[in-house]
């Protein structure tokens, strides 16, 4: 599949997971669609939660789903968000920083605006000058 077949199938999905999203508190839907290197796709959707800190935002709720399969290398992440589901959402710091631990500064999210609408970043462009598992001695992925 080509990068472009890739990514706009990415959107979908993230477009898709935010159909899922319980946020009765916000109204503002999230969804993502995280790729693995070994092409699977895991989704996520914002859960939140009337005690605020517990609820977990889209991205994370991806990740953990991959990492909790056994995943650890990652090609590309797809978000969107808003009150309607659709609109351009960035990962917060939070999101940016866990993503991070396990995908390097060349790690590619697309922020979704709509089905196959979206604006191509890297994460070292969102989290310029972050702290990985490197400053540990570490890729990080090889970590169990």
């Amino acid at each position: 599949m080509e990068e472009k077949e890739l990514y706009d199938r990415l959107s979908r999905e993230a477009v898709r997971a935010a159909e899922f999203s319980y946020s009765p508190y916000s109204h503002f839907r999230v969804g993502a669609a995280l790729l693995a290197g070994n092409g699977k796709i895991y989704t996520g959707c914002n859960v939140e939660n009337a005690s605020y800190p517990v609820g977990i935002c889209a991205e994370r709720t991806a990740l953990c789903k991959a990492v909790s399969e056994g995943e650890r290398r990652f090609r590309a992440l797809a978000v969107t968000g808003g009150r309607e589901g659709r609109g351009m959402a960035a990962p917060c710091g939070m999101c940016r920083q866990a993503l991070r631990e396990f995908c390097g500064p060349d790690f590619i999210i697309l922020l979704v605006e709509d089905v196959n609408k979206y604006e191509i970043r890297t994460l070292g462009q969102l989290l310029p000058d972050s702290f990985g598992p490197e400053n540990f001695g570490s890729t990080g992925a090889d970590i169990r």
